[in-house]
């Protein structure tokens, strides 16, 4: 296994720690490939909580586009609708599937399909300086890896538009306020908070806590493995665009990108 995913067991607790902090813990393949293989960790009969946190300053920015700069190099974007049937797809049907409770640990700054991870747990707790940041629209994409199922869900077709379309940054508090946190939690109280939390869940009734993910994600409708799809043709769509290719462009170069519409 990578160092890329620091694994933990503790009294009934399963902690996964995205490891990469040098690039706010953005996944490449090896990482994408590792956190898949530790989520199956999670099905140990033993493992009665998982919590998801990040390294350093960062919980996940996503999909490191600089992995991919060879692709974008060459002008010719990956295939991002392959890179979501691989990598994220799995992740969130892993986490939404999982019968046990699942924590995102937010300590900090949730970016693009940083965030699809975040809303695919079922308790989200975030330090005071964490962030959430649906920030697919900067690179000319749409929000994948769950995203789009999942913030209507939460928001309501609105708000979920509204963050989608502008990809700005919504704060701790804010995000209490709207349901996509469940809490917010000092910086220097955040970690004893969350193993508090984690110990708590893990003695809890399991098989209640189970029937109870599967009862409410059915009362809010819609088929999630299609869906996955949809947004994946959706994305290898986008990614074909010349707006997106712009919008990488602009990234690398650390500039506003100039879109044209197509």
């Amino acid at each position: 296994m990578t160092e890329k995913i620091k694994i933990e067991r503790s009294e009934g607790t399963l902690r996964l720690t995205l490891n990469r902090p040098e690039v706010l813990n953005s996944f490449d393949e090896e990482m994408g490939a590792a956190f898949i293989e530790a989520l199956d960790a999670a099905a140990d009969p033993a493992i009665r909580c998982l919590v998801i946190t990040g390294e350093g300053k960062a919980f996940c920015a996503g999909e490191d586009l600089r992995a991919l700069s060879d692709d974008y190099d060459r002008g010719q974007a990956p295939d991002l609708g392959d890179i979501l049937r691989r990598r994220y797809i799995p992740v969130t049907q892993a986490i939404l599937n999982l019968d046990k409770p699942v924590i995102a640990a937010v300590n900090g700054t949730a970016a693009g399909a940083g965030v699809s991870l975040v809303l695919a747990c079922d308790y989200r707790i975030m330090s005071e300086r964490a962030s959430l940041i649906l920030a697919f629209v900067n690179a000319g994409l749409v929000p994948d890896a769950g995203a789009t199922w999942l913030l209507p869900k939460y928001l309501g077709i609105g708000r979920a538009l509204e963050l989608a379309m502008t990809g700005r940054k919504v704060g701790s508090s804010e995000a209490l306020d709207l349901g996509l946190a469940s809490e917010v939690v000092a910086d220097d109280e955040f970690a004893a908070r969350v193993s508090k939390l984690a110990e708590g869940f893990a003695a809890g009734p399991t098989t209640a806590y189970a029937l109870m993910k599967k009862l409410i994600w059915k009362a809010a409708g819609g088929h999630l493995d299609k869906h996955l799809e949809a947004e994946a043709q959706a994305q290898a769509s986008a990614g074909a665009s010349a707006d997106h290719m712009e919008g990488v462009r602009a990234f690398f170069e650390k500039r506003p990108a100039r879109f044209e519409g197509n």
